[in-house]
């Protein structure tokens, strides 16, 4: 299946550069190029993109409220948003990810990874760069542990491999250290993803942190 990519960012020659590196790839096409958030919302509704590659700082409205507005409305939930920015700061991850977006990478990023992100994305798995998630765990060192139960509905083979997962461990390596299949694990991620209600696997890292499941303290695998 084609990757539908719109790319939204208020520098046309940045958005030229994308187009150019995507549809280089047979397994990817450019459906729409918007220079600010307000425009890339009114695309995402009428072009249907797989994957929005949005940048945050753009005139107008925002990335981040872009973000948001895209991540809920029900009619989009087939679109995820990866976030591609040189402000790769713990605030804006938190508030990227808590606005729904399933990746995000700073602009400094080799071709071979932003290609590698869009594909990982429009997979459904989460993508967070090695800066971006240690500025995410660090923006939860001072964030308050919510006191609910959600975690009740996941068994106790969905909560060990939610809790791996949101220290940054892949499928491969989770499976590895439970010594399962990948396909397995991917298997707990997707009913803990669909009991908690969460857009996808970037939201279970949010929500795994809101719940106390995983400590900020937690080890995480060398980037």
């Amino acid at each position: 299946m084609t990757i539908r990519v719109l790319l939204a960012d208020d520098q046309a020659l940045l958005r030229t550069t994308f187009r150019l590196l995507i549809e280089a790839n047979d397994d990817m096409t450019v459906v729409g190029e918007a220079a600010d958030g307000a425009e890339a919302v009114a695309m995402t509704r009428t072009d249907r993109p797989t994957v929005v590659l949005m940048d945050i700082r753009m005139p107008g409205t925002n990335g981040l409220a872009a973000t948001a507005t895209i991540c809920a409305d029900p009619d989009l939930t087939g679109t995820r948003v990866l976030i591609l920015t040189t402000f790769e700061t713990d605030e804006y991850v938190a508030q990227a990810l808590r606005a729904g977006a399933s990746g995000f990478l700073g602009k400094d990023v080799s071709a071979d990874a932003l290609l590698a992100g869009i594909r990982t994305v429009a997979a459904g798995d989460a993508l967070l760069s090695p800066a971006a998630t240690k500025a995410l765990i660090g923006r939860f060192l001072t964030t308050p542990v919510l006191s609910d139960d959600r975690l009740s509905v996941l068994t106790a083979r969905e909560r060990e491999v939610m809790a791996l997962a949101a220290t940054g461990l892949s499928n491969d390596d989770i499976a590895g250290q439970l010594v399962v299949s990948p396909l397995t694990v991917r298997t707990h991620v997707q009913r803990a993803m669909t009991k908690l209600h969460a857009r996808d696997r970037a939201q279970l890292v949010v929500i795994a942190y809101q719940t106390g499941l995983v400590a900020p303290g937690a080890s995480q695998p060398e980037p």
